[in-house]
């Protein structure tokens, strides 16, 4: 076991066990939404994954140490302090570990650390991908590197909204990376159920999305797999709605200079202004959606 890595005993157990086990982001604790709302919903996916037979492993950096499986204390530290936890990308992880603080991973650590721990299922809200106007900023998510190269499946509700949908799917097509959707035929874009995209492969069940990623694996490929879910129809967003909010914060970003690592937080904070937090409650609820996915889908990957 790498030493920098802390598995948590209940983790720990069940994967000596054989049983089915569900990695979870920390950024969409320390970044994705205020205190307490951000530690109840964390808590509130946890019980999801139970519900569904599965054990839950929240994954972060604490002072230093990579954890696979967060305590109830771990998990409302890091929704106090917020923003102050670095927003850890694959770059980022040998400087945190050195400095001994904290880091909030990304779909891309969490991949990381998650396969570290012999987790092979994450549940999160959305990935990352190749932004707007790309062909000439090179803004390109990690995460998509990463699911080039890792070999975790990756339960979302789609890329979100902010991106460009077609190029993202060009970029995970060069990687190598099947793009699932689960009862869809057509790539989900986060807070709304269609895109005008298709994806791959369409499943309906848990058992072939693991079948699918027990035959990726049995065949010696290193990459991810990207299973998309459609956000719940009722808590879904009026496309038309979202779309100006996203043009709104895009705009605004342009005209602030935002760039980077900054960029999606910014956009998704200034869309649920836009939105009246409307935008804040479907993230919530698509969350829970891919949780339980992801933890039948391990359920049956276990069998």
């Amino acid at each position: 076991m790498n030493k920098y890595l802390d598995i948590a005993p209940e983790v720990a157990q069940a994967l000596a066990e054989g049983k089915p086990v569900v990695a979870l982001e920390s950024t969409i604790i320390s970044h994705g939404m205020p205190y307490p709302q951000n530690v109840e919903t964390a808590l509130k996916v946890e019980e999801v994954i139970r519900e569904n037979g599965a054990v839950p492993a929240t994954i972060a950096i604490i002072g230093g140490r990579l954890k696979a499986g967060l305590s109830k204390e771990e998990i409302d530290h890091l929704g106090k302090a917020g923003h102050a936890v670095t927003k850890a990308s694959r770059r980022d992880m040998p400087s945190i570990v050195a400095r001994g603080i904290d880091g909030a991973t990304t779909v891309t650590t969490t991949m990381i650390i998650a396969h570290m721990a012999g987790i092979s299922v994450f549940a999160t809200g959305g990935i990352g991908g190749v932004h707007r106007g790309a062909e000439t900023t090179m803004d390109i998510s990690a995460d998509l590197e990463e699911l080039g190269q890792t070999p975790v499946m990756v339960v979302c509700a789609g890329a979100k909204s902010i991106l460009d949908l077609g190029l993202t799917l060009e970029y995970l097509e060069t990687k190598g990376v099947p793009v699932m959707g689960f009862g869809t035929d057509e790539l989900p874009a986060f807070y709304t159920r269609k895109s005008g995209f298709g994806v791959d492969y369409r499943v309906d069940t848990p058992e072939e999305l693991a079948a699918m990623f027990k035959a990726q694996r049995e065949l010696g490929f290193k990459n991810g797999m990207l299973v998309t879910n459609p956000i719940p129809e009722e808590y879904a967003m009026d496309k038309a709605v979202i779309d100006a909010a996203i043009d709104q914060a895009l705009k605004e970003s342009v005209e602030q200079g935002i760039k980077g690592k900054e960029t999606t937080p910014f956009l998704l904070a200034r869309v649920s202004e836009l939105t009246g937090g409307d935008s804040l409650d479907s993230n919530i609820q698509l969350v829970f959606n891919n949780a339980k996915v992801a933890a039948l889908t391990a359920v049956e990957l276990c069998k």
